[in-house]
């Protein structure tokens, strides 16, 4: 058995173009589910413990390392400028490696190879591989799986003790290999000396003219050292992405991965599969969600809140009971017993407190709603604050920008703002004031007031009929002028 200071080190290959994926984006950048393919796998490896984790780039290079960085500035890359295969990359990223200048024995270090888009891999399962290759008598261990349709994989094959004897790419498959159901996952894990030994040995005698790091299976077994398969509990933990179908596939794993989990803790989900939930998300017990809700990036949700159906959640925080319905929130923060839609918009620095409402067609930047006040209708609430107990008529909007720049407007506890107003900030109305509807306040409002801000009415009697003679609106002036 191996020794408690064995040395693991974890390569991570991410220098392919993702042709397939006809996307700008580089392919191991795309996104599943709140996390990049690469981050989803460097998750995975943090259960390793490895001494030292390595990835290999090559396409957009820049922008794969940035997002890298952004997970872990202690991660080296490593540049494979010419895509000479994945042999190839393993020996890159061995040469930068720590352990070569380490001076330790080459036995007790292991280096595990993971491909940076197969996002469904846990870190269980990669342990289960470490523990396949304790003895020093293996040289290495694979990670298999039996898949019904094994088309596209490098197929397993076995030996008579049930070993694996090599890894045959489908491109170089004979007609009874691709028979095979056992399909290489490109994830193993070796001892190092038996991988130095095999990588040096390593030729480019293939179709793709590429060093396969498959062929260090064979060279290994020449060695007399044991290769081993591991299988997978699950084989979609194998599954790449290589194209958008594939993208769908697994996201749509993901998903049923994450709501199964937040169903075994005590989340209530209508329907599980229009449910769209990031991994990044957190969510208490006792929490419903309706049908056809995304909830995305670092959104919290607290017991006994009720969310959906059709809501979409980015970066929130939500109280307690709070009720969001039909609405789009991002960035937001929403109190205890809160109520939020339908058809609502809060963008980033929306505060509601406990018991505020928002209502219909109401948008929300930048603001704080006090605690049981409320904004019921098709308003607009910018940069403002609201104190508490206040209600906001139909129709209000906060004139906050000036063509220059952005201004503040306050309201105060127990106010009232009549229908139709337009508050022209920097404005403020006091503590327990109103204001007419239909009013343009544009200079403060002292506590306890009435603002108005409207010219009186003046009726032109007869307009109609003079001007729109012969209209049903003439037609109906003139039947109700006889009534009367």
């Amino acid at each position: 058995m191996t020794s408690h200071r064995d040395r693991r080190v974890a390569i991570l290959l991410a220098a392919g173009e993702g042709t397939r994926m006809r996307s700008d984006v580089p392919k191991v950048l795309h996104t599943i589910l709140g996390r990049t393919l690469i981050r989803h796998v460097l998750v995975a490896t943090e259960a390793l413990n490895a001494d030292e984790r390595i990835v290999v780039v090559g396409a957009k290079s820049e922008e794969v390392g940035k997002e890298i960085s952004n997970y872990d500035a202690q991660i080296k890359t490593v540049l494979q400028e010419r895509r000479g295969g994945t042999g190839h990359a393993v020996r890159l990223a061995l040469e930068s490696a720590l352990i070569q200048s380490s001076g330790e024995n080459s036995d007790s270090t292991v280096v595990i190879v993971v491909a940076g888009d197969v996002p469904l891999l846990s870190g269980e399962t990669l342990n289960r591989l470490i523990s396949a290759c304790d003895s020093v008598e293996v040289g290495a261990a694979v990670l298999t799986a039996d898949v019904d349709d094994p088309h596209g994989f490098g197929r397993v094959i076995r030996d008579s003790n049930n070993g694996i004897l090599k890894i045959v790419e489908e491109k170089d498959a004979d007609s009874d290999e691709r028979e095979v159901h056992e399909v290489n996952s490109s994830v193993y894990a070796f001892r190092l000396g038996p991988l130095q030994q095999a990588l040096a040995a390593i030729t480019p005698n293939n179709a793709q003219g590429e060093e396969y790091l498959t062929d260090a299976i064979e060279l290994i077994r020449q060695q007399g050292k044991k290769v081993v398969p591991v299988v997978a509990e699950e084989y979609f933990e194998i599954l790449g992405v290589n194209d958008r179908i594939q993208l769908a596939e697994a996201t749509a794993i993901m998903r049923d991965r994450i709501n199964l989990r937040l169903m075994s803790e005590g989340v209530t989900l209508i329907d599980p599969p229009t449910t769209f939930i990031d991994i990044t998300v957190a969510i208490e017990p006792d929490v419903t969600i309706k049908p056809g809700c995304q909830i995305e990036g670092e959104t919290t949700i607290a017991r006994g809140a009720l969310i959906g159906p059709d809501a979409r959640l980015f970066n929130c925080v939500v109280g307690p009971a709070a009720v969001i319905t039909k609405s789009e929130c991002d960035g937001a923060t929403i109190g205890r017993h809160a109520h939020v839609g339908p058809y609502s918009f809060l963008r980033p620095g929306a505060h509601l407190g406990d018991g505020a409402k928002v209502g219909s067609f109401v948008e929300v930047k930048n603001s704080t709603i006090g605690a049981g006040s409320k904004v019921p209708h098709l308003s607009y609430i910018g940069d403002a604050t609201i104190g508490i107990e206040s209600n906001i008529g139909a129709g209000t909007i906060t004139a906050n920008y000036d063509g220059v720049a952005k201004h503040e407007t306050v309201i105060g506890d127990y106010v009232r703002i009549g229908s139709d107003n337009i508050l022209v900030a920097p404005v403020e109305v006091g503590d327990g004031a109103y204001t007419a509807a239909g009013s343009a306040i544009t200079e403060n409002v002292p506590p306890g007031a009435m603002g108005v801000g409207r010219g009186q009415q003046r009726n032109i009697l007869g307009w109609v009929t003079r001007k729109r003679s012969g209209s049903d609106s003439a037609k109906a002036a003139e039947r109700a002028s006889k009534n009367n």
